[in-house]
């Protein structure tokens, strides 16, 4: 193989791998936080299941959900509401983590 080729497979090879590194370290958690009729119709599903609260954070594409919804119930629990693309509960979990930390869950 040329020189130059080498480098050219090299280059290539170094840019896989660090673009591979990097999308295992944002593990598809994209925090991107919810916004307009989107937001609304999440946040009132989430606060119909879990009997109300405050909500906390939103957010579009986090840990396999379409949408979560962080919400602190009126006894201080804080719950995370996993939302399907048609605003449906698909998973209810505690959420142990500060708003906009992520955790080890």
């Amino acid at each position: 193989m040329r020189r130059r080729t080498r480098w050219i497979v090299a280059a290539g090879l170094v840019v896989a791998v660090t673009g591979g590194i990097a999308a295992a370290a944002t593990d598809g958690d994209s925090d991107q936080e919810l916004t307009g009729p989107a937001r609304d119709r999440a946040v009132a599903a989430a606060l119909t299941a879990t009997g109300g609260g405050t909500v906390l954070e939103t957010e579009a594409g986090d840990a396999g959900a379409a949408y979560t919804v962080e919400i602190r119930r009126h006894d201080g629990r804080r719950i995370e509401v996993a939302l399907d693309k048609a605003f449906k509960v698909i998973a209810q979990e505690p959420d142990d983590d500060t708003p906009g930390e992520e955790g080890s869950r």
